[in-house]
Parts: C-alpha cells; structure tokens; sequence
C-alpha cells in the first residue's frame, strides 16, 4: 500500500524520482525549459495521486528545488559552461597569490643565486626562499597569512625548478591526462572524465618557457622553426608540443602521465577491462611468443597493454624497444631501449623509426617492440617478425581490427617499394598472429573490445577469425556500462603453437570460459 504524501514530504518523495525520468546523457542533452516541463509534469501528477495543490509560489520553490536536486545528483542541463569549480572567495585568493608572485619575483631573483638554487634539495631550497619571500613581503607591504606565504613558495619553486602551475596536476596521481590550450585554458582526464581546471600560465611566453624546459631535459627544441616536438619528461610521462605559428592561441602541450603503478592484466581483471578468460587467453598468447598488434583509439589504453602483455616476455630474453618518446615500462632485466631524433638546425642528422628498426635486428634481439607503428617501418617490422623475431609486439592507431589490417598494408606501401597489394597481404597473413582492439568507452572505462586471430589468406584477403568480443548490454545506476567478453568458442589456430609450449590444454580452458 502507498504511503500517503503531504505537501511537506513531497518534495523529498519527487526528489528520488528524478533519477527514473533523467539519465546523465539526457540531461546533457536537454535545454532547461524541457527539463523544467518534465519536472513540473511529474510533480503535477504525484500532487494529484495524492490529492494536494500546489499554489502558484509553492511550485515555483519546489521546481528550482528538483532542478538544483537534477544537476547536483545526475548531471549538468545542457552544454552551457559548467559551473566553476572553486568559491568566489578561492579565486580571490589565488589572484592575491598570483599577484603578490609578480610583484616580488624579480626581486627574488636579485637575492639568490639561480645555478647554486638548482644544485641544492627543494626542502633547502624552500627554507632559504620562504625567509627571503618573508622579507620582502614585509618591504612590499603584501598581507599573507603563513598558508597563502607557504603557497607562494611553492609557486616560485615551481617556476625555478620545475614546470610552474604545471607541478600540482603532475602530483595528482588521478590525474591521467593533462591538456594546455593556450595560457588559459587547462584541461585534465581524471577517472575517464575531461575536466577544466582553474590552473593558468601568466602568458604566452610564460607558457613556451615551461615547454622550453620540458623539451631541452631531453635534448629537443620548439621554436618557430620547429614547432613540433614530441619529448618525455624526467619520470617517463610523454609530452607532445606544438608551438605558434601553428597553435594559434598560444602553445599546446599535451602530457599522458606516466603510472607509478604498473598496470598487469591481472589489475585489468578488478578494473573490468578484461574477463578471467580473457586475461588468460592474452597470458597465453604472449608467452606463446605470438606476433601481437594492439590496436585502439587515442588515450584507449593501447600502451597499457602492450607493457601488460610484455610481462609474459621471459626474463632470459633480449628485448629492444623503438619508439618515438620512450615511454614503455618494460620488467625484464634485458631492455635495449631506442628513440627516434628529429633533425637539426640544418636539417640533417634525423634518425627515423625505419633506421631504428633496421639497426635493431643487427644487436640480436630475441624479441622487438614498437611503441607505435605509423609509416614505413611497418614493413621492416613485418620482416622482423617472419624471421625468427617471434613475440614481436607493436600499437597502431584503428578503430576494429580489420581496419588495423587496412591501415597496416598502407603504411607498408609508405616505404614506398612499391609491392603488389596481394604481397604485402601475404607478408602480414604470415607475420601477424593476434590483433588486440582496445577501445575507451563513453563512461571513460578501457576495455578490450576484440581478440582477434589472423589466420592466413583466400585469395587476395587476408582471413580473421574472432576469439573474443565484448558485448555491450545496458548501463548500471552509476552510469558505469554493463557487457560480457564472449567467448566466440571457435578452434585458435595457434593451438599447435600452444601445444609446443606445452600450453594447449590452458588455451582450451579459456576459450571455453
């Protein structure tokens, strides 16, 4: 029997309706009018279920009441700006702080000596600051209590040692992607979601002094005359830069954090983005030293799970890496790691993925991994791969795996040798065992949508079979999506491979989940 309302407890009983009428999406995708008419549709019809009137005020109160309830317990109303994150009371701070960082930065300057500042530990160095900063505070006449005093230390440390108000967000271990577009405007990925922070760079010059110092830690410039840099800061995390004339608005730094935690397959097991069968079909293979390509979108998780699968890699074994920022995370204690150099002044002296590729089969590699395979060296990877180079393991950018195949063949015709189409299909049909499709999903979550087997060709295309595909079935109240990995149950071509490594009986075991 329903419990009867009264103009009190109605407005709590149609606040836990609202997540019955409204998803997040929907809310997005809604104007503020249709949400305020869906709102008052629904209190109108549980007032009079429950024989109540609403007056004119009353319902006005109630609908900005449910419409406050709507954003703050589902999601944002249309694709208006969402709400800044911090108080006017915090902003007003931060540009006190900023403020009193202008004034008494070039001072500060005149007090120490830079190059002696660099060789000292920060917490010295933050000593000897904090009694200078104190100083001059009281010369300047700035009133800052010890916090925002202790605050301006850190931000003038950040700019003499580190990446300025870069630093925090470097911190934030949560923190998996950060994004600078222009000196205003800072973006990060936390927990799969993009967000806008409120960290800013004084200006444009402010900004390419901190990509500046980004790039000359690793031996690489951006001016403009080169532009363009991809580069690796000191703890692995991968930067690319891009630098006016071609970034318009100011310089443009993207930086995919680098995970002190590494990331197993075991760990993707309690993160949901592999099954238990799954996990252990993609062990079998990488032990069974399979030629695997991972394929996936940008920020899919494609190099996540190429250092996953790199675990399977014995420790007996030499392994050499080529990529263009080294970045991979490799366990085993025989690594060669090799990285690609962009041109000089005069343009000359670039060493390309191709060289790289060419030089590492003459330093015996047991094993060879491509960070990510974009043009011509897709052909040399492939003849690594076909001549005793098994376990060979590389990324490419595609959406299905198909598509990886397709793209895979026009980077060989890159080279530029000039191969009939059936040939190259020929040569990937023979190299290539597995293909790995890893993909983002809507509610941020990485999951592995395809473990596909390239079994050989029938005429001029190249055969696939699925062993593995995730289906997709609804969504949970958190929003997070709901699916199965399904095992397609087919015979793995690899299966002789396995019996080799004395593995076929596990393999079985998984396909039959």
């Amino acid at each position: 029997m329903a419990i009867a309302l009264s103009l009190e407890t109605l407005p709590t009983a149609a606040t836990e309706l609202l997540a019955t009428i409204f998803t997040a999406d929907e809310l997005r995708m809604s104007t503020k009018a249709e949400v305020e008419h869906k709102i008052l549709s629904m209190v109108t019809k549980l007032a009079t279920e429950h024989g109540l009137t609403l007056k004119g005020a009353e319902q006005k109160t109630l609908l900005a009441e449910l419409l406050a309830a709507a954003q703050e317990t589902i999601g944002q109303i249309g694709d208006h700006d969402p709400i800044a994150k911090t108080s006017k009371d915090k902003q007003d701070n931060k540009k006190a702080l900023f403020d009193a960082k202008n004034r008494i930065q070039n001072m500060l300057m005149e007090h120490i000596d830079p190059a002696a500042a660099a060789e000292l530990p920060r917490p010295e160095l933050a000593e000897q600051v904090g009694e200078v900063v104190g100083e001059l505070l009281v010369q300047e006449k700035i009133n800052l209590n010890l916090k925002e005093q202790r605050d301006l230390v850190s931000l003038l440390l950040d700019d003499m040692l580190g990446l300025g108000p870069l630093e925090p967000l470097l911190a934030d271990e949560s923190i998996s992607d950060i994004m600078v577009n222009g000196p205003t405007q800072v973006y990060v990925e936390q927990h799969g979601k993009l967000t806008l922070t409120d960290v800013t760079f004084r200006n444009n010059q402010h900004l390419m002094n901190v990509a500046q110092r980004i790039v000359t830690a690793v031996g690489r410039r951006v001016d403009e005359t080169s532009p363009i840099c991809d580069a690796r800061l000191l703890d692995g995390s991968r930067v690319n830069v891009i630098a006016p004339p071609l970034a318009i608005d100011g310089a443009s730094i993207s930086i995919r954090k680098f995970k002190k935690d590494k990331i197993t397959l075991d760990k993707m097991l309690e993160f949901k983005s592999i099954s238990p069968p799954l996990g252990k079909l993609l062990k079998i293979a990488g032990a069974c030293r399979l030629n695997i390509l991972i394929s996936g979108g940008t920020g899919s998780g494609k190099t996540t799970m190429l250092n996953a699968l790199s675990r399977m890699v014995d420790k007996g074994e030499r392994v050499v890496t080529i990529e263009d920022a080294a970045e991979l995370q490799l366990q085993q204690p025989h690594v060669v790691r090799l990285e690609t150099r962009p041109p000089n002044l005069e343009g000359q002296g670039e060493i390309t993925m191709r060289d790289l590729v060419k030089n590492a089969l003459r330093m015996r590699p047991d094993r060879i991994i491509l960070g990510e395979i974009r043009g011509g060296e897709a052909i040399d990877m492939l003849q690594a791969m076909n001549t005793g180079h098994d376990g060979s393991m590389g990324t490419l950018h595609a959406n299905r795996p198909r598509e990886a195949l397709t793209r895979l063949e026009n980077m060989v015709n890159m080279a530029g040798l000039h191969l009939p189409p059936k040939a190259i299909r020929e040569q990937i049909a023979s190299s290539l065992d597995l293909i790995v499709q890893v993909q983002r999903m809507r509610d941020g979550g990485r999951r592995t949508t395809h473990v596909t087997e390239v079994v050989g060709m029938e005429g001029d295309v190249i055969t696939t079979q699925d062993l593995f595909k995730y289906e997709f079935t609804g969504e949970d109240e958190s929003g997070r999506l709901i699916g199965d990995f399904v095992s397609t149950g087919v015979r793995p071509h690899f299966l002789t491979k396995a019996a080799y490594f004395g593995l076929e009986r596990a393999l079985m075991e998984a396909m039959n989940g």
